[in-house]
């Protein structure tokens, strides 16, 4: 039996963590799992958006200590990395969204923070533990970063210490904590609202938010200049202005229905 799930319905694709048994640990068969996943959802044009969740009361409970031992720290050369799963979540054309109602610990905290947008409950548990088993976050550290003051990052990657949900969204590992019952529909809201933007749109939104921090000022001016202007260009931007004109949902808004 597989550890992921993937479902799609309608518009959206379902990446469920599966593996209550070994509570979700980022083990080789969960780690490729999600990864063939998430490839398989954005080869699928009737994608439109992602959604990470999961089975149990555990999220994500960081590495597989299990399968590491019996490695004996020897890498498999053919496994998939967990550095190519935060990755492709980053730079995937689809948005992905995270809900989260349980634990997420080590690598768990570095899915929350590599999709573009996560809510957890106000109750779920986070931490960077890494240190008390005499190890350092170093893969998440590159998505974590990302989202974290440098001085709150310090305080939570060296204490090792759990912290809830609340706590999460304070330090912008996750975009927002709500209370249990309310979980479905904040993530339905969120998903209503992501569809409503045009596919490229969406895409192209991800790619400034990634690429415009990483250039100067002045190459940044002249690149999103050139980059507005192909998109201004574009048949979708001539549906959704026209859509706005004659107010109605434009063609995108009504495949997801």
């Amino acid at each position: 039996m597989s550890p992921v799930v993937y479902s799609v319905e309608g518009n959206i694709a379902t990446i469920t963590l599966d593996d209550k048994e070994n509570r979700n640990a980022l083990g080789n068969a969960l780690t490729a799992g999600i990864y063939q996943s998430l490839n398989a959802a954005m080869d699928d044009t009737s994608v439109r958006v992602i959604v990470l969740t999961h089975e149990g009361k555990v999220f994500c409970a960081g590495a597989n200590l299990k399968e590491r031992s019996a490695q004996n720290n020897e890498i498999d050369s053919d496994a998939v990395g967990f550095d190519q799963v935060l990755s492709l979540i980053q730079t995937s054309p689809k948005p992905v969204v995270a809900k989260i109602s349980g634990a997420a610990m080590g690598g768990g905290v570095g899915l929350a923070c590599a999709a573009d947008i996560s809510i957890a409950t106000e109750d779920a548990k986070f931490g960077f533990t890494e240190v008390r088993l005499g190890v350092a976050p170093a893969i998440i550290s590159v998505v974590c970063l990302q989202k974290m003051r440098r001085g709150e990052a310090m305080e939570a990657f060296l204490r090792g210490n759990k912290f809830s949900g609340k706590e999460a969204a304070n330090l912008g590992i996750i975009s927002r904590a709500v209370n249990a019952d309310d979980l479905e529909a904040e993530t339905k809201a969120v998903l209503d609202d992501v569809l409503r933007g045009g596919p490229m749109a969406l895409a192209a939104a991800k790619r400034l938010i990634n690429e415009i921090p990483e250039k100067p000022i002045d190459e940044a001016f002249d690149w999103a200049a050139e980059f507005s202007s192909a998109l201004f260009d574009s048949e979708e931007a001539a549906e959704g202005m026209a859509a706005f004109l004659e107010k109605r949902d434009a063609e995108w808004v009504n495949d997801n229905r």
